[in-house]
This record gives C-alpha cells, sequence and structure tokens, in this order.
C-alpha cells in the first residue's frame, strides 16, 4: 500500500558520504530503502529514494524533520514527501 511509501529527495554539491550518511539514518528508524537513483551533474549531486516506512520507530514528520536536520548537518538540501502526494504534484 502507498500510504507507507515516501520519497526523498537530496540534492547539493558532491562530497564523500551523502549516500552513507543519509541510509545509516534511515537504517536507524527502520525505514526500507526499495529503490535509489543518484547522479552527478557538473558537481552536483543528486539522488532519488523510493522508501517504505510502515515499520519505522518513528512517524512521518519526526522522519521528515530528521532527514532535514541531516541535511543541514552536512549542507545538503534534503525534501521529504508522501508518494501520492508527489505523484499527484507531477501529473498535474
Amino acid at each position: 500500500m502507498d500510504d507507507y511509501k515516501i520519497i526523498i529527495t537530496v540534492s547539493g554539491t558532491d562530497k564523500v558520504g551523502i549516500v552513507s550518511s543519509v541510509s545509516t539514518l534511515l537504517a536507524k528508524y527502520k525505514v526500507n530503502i526499495e529503490d535509489i537513483k543518484q547522479t552527478l551533474m557538473q558537481g552536483h549531486f543528486v539522488m532519488f529514494m523510493l522508501c517504505d516506512i510502515k515499520n519505522s520507530t518513528v512517524n512521518f514528520k519526526e522522519l521528515k524533520n530528521l532527514l532535514i536536520e541531516e541535511g543541514n548537518r552536512l549542507e545538503l538540501e534534503i525534501w521529504v514527501q508522501k508518494k501520492g502526494i508527489f505523484e499527484k504534484m507531477h501529473t498535474v
């Protein structure tokens, strides 16, 4: 069911440890990464993750805040959206 699916977007200057930091945080809160895509465009790192939060030990809002804090620490932009809302925004 899509109620537990989220899309995480990470963007910023490329540096060592971005994927590790974000995936470690997700694992800590029992968030399953179902798909991940990343690219580097002229030194600019972009990553999309499809995750399942059904078994997460924190709720969506708490996870979103934790990821935003991690983004701030890494000097990256991190956006977190529920998959259903993400899809609706991209079909309008």
